[in-house]
Order: C-alpha cells, then structure tokens, then sequence
C-alpha cells in the first residue's frame, strides 16, 4: 500500500469535485488499486500557494479544504510554482487553470515545473495540450513520469486511452465532432422559438456556460479541442489560427426551426480530415446535420465525436449529459493509470 502526496494547481469547479470524488472513491481506490492520497498542496489565483508542510502527517483535510472557511483561515500569499513543489513535495499534480487559447501560459510553465519535479502531471487544461504537448511529453518521458490528460476533450469519455491502449496501427483520417454543451443548449432553445440571450441564460442555468460565453458561442472552446486531438491523435501540431472558424452568433430562431423542421437541425460542427495532399483542414462552424449522421441526434448537454480510420469506416464515441463530476472523474481515471504498477 502506497501513500501519494497529491498537489491541487487550481480549485475551482473542477478541482473542488476532484476532492469530493477522491474522498467518495477511498474505498475502493485503497482495496482495489493498493492507493491511498493525502492533499500535499493547493494553489490557485484567489487562494494563492498552500501547501500542508506544517500540517499532520496526514496532510490537510481534504473535506475541510471543500469549506471556504478552511481558506479563509489558511490563505497564504502568492509565492512561486517552484517554492510550492519543494514545500508540497507532491507525488502527483492536478492542473486545472484557466484556459488561454492562445498561448498556453501559464499553465505550460507550471506542468514543466512539475514533471522536472518528479510528479506525474494530470491536466484538464486543452490549451497545455494544444501549444505544449510535444514538449511535454518529451519531459515527461525523460523523467519517467506521465503526462496525462483524458479530460480535455470529452469530459471522462475515453478518447486518448482509447488509442493508446485499443487502436494500435491504426492511423486516423479524419474526425468530426459536437464538442460545445453551450452552444447545444442556446441552439435547442432557439429551435423552440426563443432568443439567444434565452438559449444562454438557460445554458448558464445549467452550469455549462461561462459568465462570458465568448469562448464558446464564438467557436474558441471546440476549435481548442480540434487542435487537441490533432496534435496527440495526428501527430499534426495545429494551431487555432489554422482553423477555419465560425460561433453561432449569426444563426437566427427562424432559421433554426426552419432546420429542425426539414430533418437537419443545425450543430456547431468541429471537423479535421486529412486530404489527398496529406494537410490537414480544420473546421468548426455551424451546419446541418442529417438524423441519419451519427451526430445528428447529439442533443442537450451532450458531447461526442466521430473517427475515421484507416482500419475501420467509423468510431463514434458518446459524452450523454456530462457534468463536473465526469471532468473530475476523467482525472480520478488517469490518476490511477499513472500510479498502477
């Protein structure tokens, strides 16, 4: 039985229902996989650098840490990614910052910092895999430490395991995708007659829209995810500037229904395919989708994508109604593939 120092780079949403799904999974993490965890650290933009050097053996209290009292309690000021890792000491990171698109940053920089330490990384960030995959997982396998990093597309749905442990030599051609529960959900809303600012509010409700929607209504979240899987499943270091990219802000009630009406509503479609030049298009845009295409039934909150191989004519993979726990567990699953021995 082997006890891992685990440290929290982010505690939003999602790091707050890592916690939870840690402390309910124990159990079984313990009499099934011989693992058992204590919270070495935590960071954040708001809560600054903690780490549980002065605590208990037992390291912080992982329920106490859910209380925001506990922060009120414990807040220390900003010090360095650096100085944290030496403190915390921690077997294994979980990073979840905020997204930035366009370069990465910061969060590149804190995953280096951690796999030079000589902890696993774990990430649900997609812009680290987008701008800073291949230099990654050249640290990681220089220090002999995992990079993983299932959330970033699909939420738990196994995409990128998927490949790396089922699909050997098998090369993929292309890929098409509903990637946005955002922009599902202010689509539908429309389609029933309603305005955008309605579609969002009601998206907004449901805890899949951002206070500014801009990421997703405009095409940046899936776009990210398009980059995502071409550069780890491809092998195609693409870049967001390289998609082709259109948001849904133009789309209008009427037209929408119009859609539904005929049999091919419409999705904010993300597509990446190889052509017969071998360059890779990349698109995502808003278009109808046939009920007889795999994707044309992806409704609410739902998420999915479809492959297409060289070995096999068509993989659809399926997220139905993801929520912040299927993010968390995503990362409970490559925390446990990362410790197996």
């Amino acid at each position: 039985m082997k006890q891992y120092n685990l440290g929290f780079l982010g505690f939003g949403n999602v790091g707050r229902a890592l916690a939870r799904l840690l402390l309910a999974k124990s159990g079984e993490l313990r009499e099934q996989y011989g693992v058992e965890w204590r919270v070495a650290g935590v960071a954040s933009r708001r809560l600054g650098w903690l780490t549980s050097a002065a605590e208990a053996a037992a390291g912080f209290d992982a329920s106490a840490l859910l209380s925001d009292q506990f922060f009120k309690d414990t807040y220390s000021p900003s010090n360095s990614i650096g100085a944290w890792l030496q403190d915390a000491r921690p077997d294994v990171v979980f990073e979840t910052t905020s997204l930035n698109p366009e370069t990465g940053q910061p969060a590149i920089d804190y995953l280096s910092a951690v796999l030079e330490s000589g902890a696993h990384a774990i990430t649900a960030n997609k812009g680290v895999i987008v701008h800073g995959f291949r230099e990654l997982d050249a640290l990681a396998r220089s220090t002999g430490k995992r990079l993983l990093f299932e959330s970033t597309v699909l939420d738990s749905a196994p995409v990128f395991s998927l490949f790396r442990e089922t699909l050997p030599a098998a090369k993929l051609r292309g890929f098409s995708g509903v990637f946005s529960s955002t922009t599902n959900v202010i689509i539908e809303t429309m389609e029933a007659g309603r305005s955008f600012e309605e579609g969002l509010k009601t998206a907004q409700d449901l805890g899949v829209a951002e206070t500014d929607p801009s990421h997703d209504v405009d095409g940046w979240d899936a776009t990210v995810k398009v980059c995502a899987l071409a550069s780890v499943l491809m092998n195609i270091p693409l870049k967001p500037n390289e998609v082709v990219r259109q948001g849904i802000r133009e789309l209008s009630p009427k037209k929408l229904q119009a859609a539904r009406t005929a049999g091919a509503p419409f999705k904010l479609m993300a597509r990446a395919r190889l052509g017969s030049d071998g360059k890779l298009v990349a698109t995502v845009r808003p278009e109808q989708v046939p009920a007889s295409d795999p994707l044309g039934n992806v409704r609410g909150t739902s998420l999915a994508v479809h492959f297409e191989l060289d070995m096999m004519p068509g993989l659809t993979i399926t997220s139905h109604r993801p929520n912040l726990q299927s993010t968390a567990y995503g990362m409970l699953a490559d925390f446990i593939n990362a410790v197996r021995e």
